[in-house]
This record gives structure tokens, C-alpha cells and sequence, in this order.
């Protein structure tokens, strides 16, 4: 005979829930290379989760535009900053305003990089490898972990980083020596400073984005007369279980699911592939 019990479970308000463990109500975040199409998107992320967002950008342009797409999309009260990331003066002036505004910063989102060109190591320009270096290494993690670690270490704040590796980090792509050198550096990084950091409380992460059609590369995957994949677009779907591009909204649970210190509090040093399946692709 099998029997049956009934147990009553206690009903809790669904939003509240996820409130209390996604939410970031209070928090301050800060994303440099938040006027790009994935910066906008993790600045849009941790807004709508009630952070106070700050997009740093290099221009004023991008940044003017930025926060015109997020009016328009529902999302008001996100400010913007002209600072260059890769500039140690620049970034020290700018925390120093963010916190005399809203008393403190919590969240930090490295999210400057890119890449230039595509050639044979043979015929690489070395000063393009030293400017994408500096923009994804220097600029996009170096100098405003430096600063912003330094300052929640003297300020005894619990802060928490999200840095943007790539696929790159795990396998080199090729024809690409500097973006593949300052991804995988970008990936060693991430686990050591979240070991330096952990004894202050603070948690270091990333995000690894697959494939996603952007204005660095959208030429390199898309013949611009056709429409059609080109050979390293039809490659990358290939190798894509998914069988598709990412769309960049994508990216959004997994930056406020780092950003949340009751749902990742416990997590550091890791980085999260958001990629369709690409590194676990086997034939």
C-alpha cells in the first residue's frame, strides 16, 4: 500500500523572492565600456535590478547616446562619465566623483576591450598589438581593479568585480595575437586577484561571451554586400552547438546573478561562458 501525505507548503510572493535575491537596490555599479552594445546591456541589467548604474566611456558622444537608448527603452536615471580607463589619473579622478556622489561604489564591471584587424603573426603591426593590448589588459581590467580594489580594501567594503573574458581566454582564435594574449590574461587575472582580494571580502568574476554580432566584428562574420556568413562566420557557427549568433540580452541574468552578494556571494574567481555551447563543441 503506498501512502499518500499531504504537505502544505507556505505560498511566498514570487517577485519578493526573486527581489531579495537578485535585487541590488542600494548598490552603486560602475561599468567601464558601458556605451558598447555589451556594456550597455550589463549597465541596462544591473539598472532594471535597482542598482545606481555609471557608464564610463572614452567620449561624450557615446555616452550622450547611450543614455538616449536607455530613455527610450523604459530605463531612466543611468549617468554617464568621460573617462579613459587606461589612464591611472583619469580612473583615480572618476572613482573619487562617483563616491562623492553616491557616498560609495560596490560593483564594478570591466567592460572596456576590443580588437583591431585580423593578419599572420608574421605581418602582425606591432603598434596595433601594444594599442589592443593596452585597451583589453590595461584599460579593461589592470587599472580600474587596481584603483577600485584599493579603495573597498582601505574603505572595508565588501565590493564585487565582473571582467569580460571571451572565448579567446580558453582557445587562441586565430590571426588575432594581441586580442588572444590580453583574453587569456584577462581569464589568469580574474582568478588571481579574486585570491588576493577574498580575505577583504571581495568577490572577482567574469563573464566569457561567445559569438555575438557587434560593430568590431560584424564585418569578419557577415559579408557587408551579401548578408551572407563569411568563411569565420560560417566557422564559428559551425563550431556553435547552438547553431546561432548570441543576442547580447543574453548576457543580462548572468552579470545581475554575479552582481548579487545573496546569490553569488559565495562565488569567486569563476568565469562564466555565455557562448551556445562553443567550448564544449567535439566531433
Amino acid at each position: 500500500m503506498i501512502c499518500l501525505r499531504k504537505i502544505n507548503f507556505i505560498k511566498r510572493d514570487v517577485m519578493s523572492y526573486l527581489d531579495e535575491l537578485f535585487g541590488l537596490q542600494g548598490k552603486t555599479a560602475v561599468v567601464t565600456g558601458g556605451a558598447g552594445a555589451i556594456g550597455t546591456v550589463m549597465s541596462k541589467a544591473l539598472l532594471d535590478a535597482g542598482a545606481n548604474v555609471i557608464i564610463w566611456s572614452r567620449t561624450q558622444a557615446s555616452i550622450d547616446k547611450v543614455l538616449e537608448k536607455m530613455e527610450a527603452s523604459g530605463s531612466p536615471g543611468t549617468q554617464g562619465m568621460q573617462v579613459d580607463a587606461g589612464d591611472e589619473e583619469a580612473v583615480g579622478a572618476a572613482l573619487k566623483k562617483v563616491t562623492t556622489i553616491f557616498g560609495s561604489v560596490d560593483i564594478l564591471v570591466n567592460g572596456v576591450g576590443g580588437n583591431i584587424g585580423k593578419a599572420p603573426l608574421v605581418e602582425q603591426d606591432m603598434e596595433v598589438f601594444n594599442k589592443v593590448l593596452h585597451m583589453n589588459l590595461i584599460a579593461g581590467l589592470m587599472l580600474p581593479t587596481k584603483l577600485f580594489g584599493k579603495y573597498w580594501i582601505e574603505k572595508k567594503i565588501k565590493g564585487c568585480i565582473v571582467n569580460l573574458t571571451s572565448m579567446a581566454s580558453y582557445n587562441p582564435l586565430s590571426g588575432v595575437w594581441a586580442y588572444d594574449a590580453a583574453k587569456s590574461a584577462t581569464l589568469n587575472l580574474t582568478m588571481a586577484s579574486a585570491n588576493e582580494f577574498a580575505k577583504h571580502g571581495i568577490r572577482v568574476n567574469a563573464i566569457a561571451p561567445g559569438f555575438f554580432i557587434g560593430k568590431q566584428n560584424k564585418a569578419l562574420l557577415i559579408d557587408q554586400e551579401t548578408g551572407e556568413y563569411t568563411a569565420r562566420g560560417k566557422a564559428v557557427i559551425n563550431h556553435t552547438p547552438y547553431g546561432r549568433f548570441g543576442d547580447v540580452m543574453e548576457l543580462a541574468g548572468a552579470t545581475v546573478f554575479l552582481a548579487s552578494d545573496k546569490a553569488a556571494g559565495f562565488i569567486t574567481g569563476v568565469s562564466i561562458p555565455v557562448d551556445g555551447g562553443y567550448l564544449v563543441h567535439n566531433i
